[in-house]
């Protein structure tokens, strides 16, 4: 069964405290669950005002159908962040089971 992972980078030059990059976060994550119905986490960078790497996780029984869930995931992300959005990746892995 295939897993994907979508992480973001994202630049927030406009936070001022940890409260305003959360607020940026929230807003994104709450989003993205509600449209896609995904697991999403700050991965990294918790203790900065300007910076994070968000994961974004999703599993599917059909891998194309995966493939296009993140992509539009990116997508969304980007329309949401703007200029934020510094960069994505995506990652696909095999569950060995």
């Amino acid at each position: 069964m295939p897993i994907g992972l979508l992480t973001l980078e994202i630049h927030i030059p406009d936070a001022r405290s940890l409260k305003d990059k959360r607020q940026v976060l929230r807003s994104l994550k709450d989003r993205l669950r509600a449209h896609f119905n995904v697991a999403v986490a700050e991965l990294e960078h918790q203790e900065l005002w300007q910076r994070s790497r968000v994961g974004v996780v999703s599993i599917s029984g059909d891998g194309k159908h995966l493939e296009e869930s993140l992509q539009a995931i990116a997508e969304e992300s980007e329309r949401v962040l703007g200029r934020d959005l510094v960069s994505h990746e995506i990652e696909y892995f095999e569950d060995e089971q």
